[in-house]
């Protein structure tokens, strides 16, 4: 399951949600303050993670870039093999020896930066994509859910910061939005787990810090 850090980079635009309707109409010669006005909140990232499409998502998302992350853990731990026979081997090899040895880490630890870089822009690029689609859908949702409930207007508290301070449980619409959006949706079946990896996290680990080396290499440090 993708950490809920990981789809918070990716939230879904707080203009749009905040831009739900204000439906103060009023007729002829009729005050403002005669107006009913009724406000929901909702935590719009909770409610888009916990529909049955959001969970299929994220299934689908860690199986895709649970291959990568499986190389990249393997890339590492031959790292910092290298990294740990330099140290050891320092005192003792020739200095050719050593500066190749140096070149090597540092190579492996730029290249492995590089890939990682790479594929955390996808999975984000990726996690966005998915979010808009749910996003779009939920707001179908919202506003039919707004209208029939006569909502004024709503707020998204998954925002941070926000400015909203304190709100009742009782204007809380995070659940019932949940609710009919999985009904409203077919059933879709959620992915079959990828092969477990040594992580949970899909997202790659920066390689390690390099070892310092004598002044007199290239040693990265």
């Amino acid at each position: 399951m993708l950490p809920h850090r990981g789809w918070s980079a990716a939230r879904f635009s707080t203009q749009a949600l905040l831009t739900l309707t204000v439906l103060l109409a009023l007729a002829g010669g009729v005050a403002s303050a005669q107006t009913s006005l009724k406000v929901g909140v909702i935590d719009m990232q909770k409610a888009l993670l916990s529909t049955k499409d959001g969970e299929k998502a994220a299934a689908e998302l860690k199986a895709k870039f649970a291959p990568k992350q499986q190389e990249f853990e393997k890339r590492q731990a031959e790292l910092q093999a290298m990294q740990e026979k330099y140290r050891k081997t320092e005192n003792t090899i020739s200095e050719e020896a050593k500066a190749a040895l140096a070149r090597d880490i540092d190579a492996a630890t730029k290249n492995l930066q590089r890939d990682t870089d790479d594929a955390r822009q996808d999975l984000e690029q990726e996690q966005q994509r998915v979010l808009n689609e749910l996003g779009q859908k939920m707001m179908q949702v919202l506003q039919k859910y707004s209208s029939d409930k006569q909502l004024t207007m709503v707020f998204d508290v998954s925002g941070q910061p926000n400015n909203i301070l304190f709100a009742s449980n009782t204007i809380d619409i995070t659940r019932d939005i949940i609710t009919l959006y999985d009904a409203a949706a077919p059933a879709t079946p959620v992915a079959p787990p990828a092969k477990p990896t040594t992580s949970s996290a899909p997202a790659p680990k920066p390689p390690a810090p390099k070892p310092a080396a004598p002044a007199t290499t290239t040693a990265p440090k």
